[in-house]
């Protein structure tokens, strides 16, 4: 793909996506959504619409402005109705995993002991944070530039995922049989927190979605018991769920793994899309058609396809997808989880421009 001439013409209206959310009948064409995006910079470079600027110090106001511009470009020139944000102050605070160096770059990773509570009195000395002391400035300043007809999704990392980095995977599976009143604990606490920002920034007019990413499972299973779940997170799933219906606004949860165990789970927390699937767990044309009547299903362009493909290929494969999953609505086309740096940029963008030609209705 020549350098510049991405075949997209710009038209941003998120009401094209929350169609689809919401299930509400057909919009123009399928819209395109993402989890994240980890090569913004190297896509507006190959399209020519990378911005020069001066050097800011990384952390500074001009650098966040920076990136959040930065962010709303590669949307726009893309195709997307949308940008995700998150409050700047917002996180569970751990204590520093460790580092390898690999060739991205220097990369922290979790082991399954890894932990920064492993007892009540940790607990209790955690510095949890506030929810009512949220930094929203850089909502405000995407609102000032944010294309006509774009919305922000405000995101979060999930209520298990927090807890279980907390914890650790090999502290949370103890702890369920030997303080399971600190499990609940941990859960309330995290849980609780999270509704209150979806609380908070669902009131925002810019904000046209939530979005919780809640990773659940691997290749063959769900990370801890179906039990597990049903006692401890997805109570605090339908708070979230109904936080944000009486916000008005729809809500994604993106979760990786196999969840064939808990996906009626999901479904009755009232969930109205979910995002993440891979082919060799799911393949999303068979989740949309057999949940596609009950939740908006998301992305599915699998993983290792966008990465090892030919363009030829990839295209192909982005018209059978648009086959599979876009009659009836309720479907956006995207990758299975998000766009990795190791994804080649042609390919994603040959994924894009099919879907663009190809996806309307």
């Amino acid at each position: 793909m020549p350098v510049g001439k991405l075949k997209i013409k710009p038209e941003p209206d998120f009401s094209r996506l929350e169609k689809v959310l919401l299930r509400q009948g057909l919009p123009d064409r399928v819209p395109f959504f993402e989890l994240l995006s980890n090569i913004e910079l190297q896509v507006l470079q190959h399209i020519g619409r990378f911005r020069q600027t001066r050097h800011s110090a990384p952390g500074s106001a001009d650098e966040e402005f920076r990136l959040i511009q930065q962010q709303i470009d590669y949307m726009y020139y893309l195709g997307y109705d949308y940008i995700s944000l998150y409050p700047k102050n917002f996180d569970f605070p751990r204590n520093a995993p460790p580092k390898a160096v690999t060739a991205f770059g220097e990369r922290e990773y979790h082991t399954a002991d890894f932990h920064t509570i492993s007892c009540r009195r940790d607990f209790d000395n955690y510095p949890w944070p506030d929810p009512s002391e949220l930094d929203y400035s850089n909502f405000e300043q995407a609102v000032k530039v944010l294309p006509e007809g774009m919305k922000i999704i405000a995101s979060f990392s999930g209520v298990l995922e927090n807890v279980m980095w907390l914890l650790g995977y090999k502290g949370t599976s103890y702890l369920l049989y030997e303080d399971e009143q600190l499990i609940e604990d941990m859960f309330a606490a995290v849980g609780s927190r999270i509704v209150a920002y979806y609380d908070n920034v669902g009131s925002l007019e810019a904000v046209g979605a939530l979005l919780l990413g809640d990773d659940m499972g691997f290749k063959t299973q769900t990370l801890l018991s179906p039990e597990v779940y049903r006692k401890y997170l997805f109570p605090w799933h339908r708070k979230i769920v109904q936080t944000a219906h009486r916000k008005g606004k729809p809500v994604i949860l993106h979760a990786c793994g196999n969840l064939g165990e808990v996906m009626e789970d999901i479904v009755a927390c009232g969930w109205d899309a979910r995002h993440s699937f891979e082919d060799v767990i799911e393949p999303v044309w068979e989740a949309k058609e057999k949940y596609g009547h009950r939740i908006a299903i998301l992305g599915g362009f699998d993983m290792d396809k966008i990465c090892r493909m030919s363009q030829q290929e990839i295209r192909a494969h982005t018209r059978f997808l648009i086959e599979k999953c876009a009659p009836g609505g309720g479907w956006a086309l995207g990758t299975g989880n998000s766009v990795a740096d190791y994804v080649p940029v042609e390919n994603f963008l040959a994924m894009l421009e099919e879907g663009y030609r190809s996806g309307f209705y």
